[in-house]
């Protein structure tokens, strides 16, 4: 079904109220997600992505039905990964011989993930597409935000940018625009997706928005790839794009733990509170790794000027959950925050050397000396955590 975005585009996606996990089962979408393709009309037609390979079929019939299919001149191909790319091979049975535009990378990854030598036409930055009645795509290479293939275009005649991921969210929405949703829960899937997308990128996106609003383009609309097109002031998420980018904190903290017979959670739980007392004004969550959803744990450490990162003592060793967590905040690359480790013990205690590795592998600057408490905390032991928590406050600047 094509629902009008302008009189000459139109949205010919899939919102996938059903999803609940992405990239195979490494991130979380608990409001669903869509696959946004869209259609240009001029006196030429341009498809501008297609959707996951789930749906290509309902894909492919939706444009014939509406009496689009065989007016396709050209597919653009912004970014091959295949959440974008995986109806091309049923459209491009359907279309064989269709013009498709990509960057160079594109071509690879295209062929690399469905060994199909399609009629490829390369582009680069400042390459344009004449559609004609006064539109033209303009292409501008956007090399890993977050692929190496990835691109965006702006259509000029209509100033609408089609960014591909970069200002995109896991959000299904029939309505289709950002001033049709609710701003809260927009923004927050806006912020988990930079925080677990993006991060590494972050100078790059610096860079290319940087690039972009140098060209002084207007700009109606920012149509992503997921999510909700942006129409109302759509420079919003831009502006909030370079904030994120450089370096983000809130006045926040967050604990991370996991426990098994809850000695950690209780100094955790003192850790935080003493880090309250320091600093009443600063918000402090106290998140239990096993059972938080891991990609909202990361986007509150993405908020946060420091964490703290508890494990007993497990087979010489941390548990799981931890090392999971320390895992993504080492791949996602954090700047300028602080760290500190602590754990209880029974005999070896070898959890705190190993978080403060961990930690400092993933570039965090220890704020303090880890804390470490054998079996359960009594009196004392909490109050050693209280004093823990107002320590690392302290040290925030």
């Amino acid at each position: 079904m094509l629902k009008a975005i302008t009189e000459r585009v139109s949205w010919a996606g899939k919102v996938d109220w059903e999803l609940r996990r992405f990239h195979g089962e490494e991130y979380s979408t608990h409001h669903g997600s869509s696959y946004n393709s869209y259609l240009v009309r001029g006196e030429k037609t341009a498809l501008i992505e297609t959707v996951w390979s789930p749906f290509a079929s309902e894909f492919v019939e939706n444009l014939a039905r509406a009496g689009v299919l065989d007016s396709i001149d050209f597919l653009v191909a912004n970014h091959a990964e295949p959440d974008h790319s995986g109806a091309m091979p049923e459209l491009l049975r359907a279309r064989p011989g269709l013009p498709v535009y990509c960057t160079a990378n594109g071509v690879k990854s295209l062929k690399g993930t469905y060994h199909q030598d399609w009629n490829f036409q390369v582009v680069k930055t400042g390459d344009t597409l004449d559609l004609g009645a006064g539109l033209a795509l303009t292409f501008v290479e956007a090399p890993m935000l977050h692929w190496p293939d990835t691109m965006f275009c702006y259509l000029s005649g209509e100033n609408i940018l089609f960014s591909n991921d970069a200002f995109g969210q896991h959000l299904a929405c029939e309505t289709l625009f950002n001033d049709t949703v609710d701003e809260c829960e927009l923004f927050q899937e806006a912020i988990k997706y930079y925080a677990n997308i993006l991060t590494p990128f972050s100078r790059l996106v610096t860079k290319k928005i940087n690039d972009v609003l140098a060209l002084k383009l207007p700009v109606s609309m920012i149509c992503p790839s997921h999510g909700v097109i942006w129409r109302k002031d759509p420079l919003r998420i831009v502006e909030a794009y370079l904030k994120w980018a450089d370096d983000y904190q809130e006045d926040q903290a967050v604990v991370v733990y996991d426990t098994m017979w809850n000695a950690t959670r209780h100094m955790a739980e003192g850790i935080a509170q003493g880090m309250r007392d320091a600093r009443p004004s600063m918000t402090v969550k106290c998140l239990n790794a096993a059972k938080a959803d891991v990609n909202d744990l990361i986007t509150e450490v993405f908020k946060s000027k420091a964490v703290a990162v508890g494990s007993p003592t497990f087979n010489r060793g941390i548990l799981r959950s931890v090392a999971a967590v320390l895992e993504e905040m080492r791949g996602l690359g954090f700047k300028k925050k602080k760290g500190a480790a602590f754990g209880s013990y029974g005999w070896s205690g070898e959890s705190v050397k190993m978080i403060e590795e961990g930690l400092s592998g993933a570039g965090f600057e220890l704020a303090a000396p880890g804390l470490k408490l054998s079996w359960q905390p009594d009196g004392s032991g909490l109050e050693q955590c209280l004093a823990f928590g107002r320590e690392l406050a302290g040290n925030l600047g």
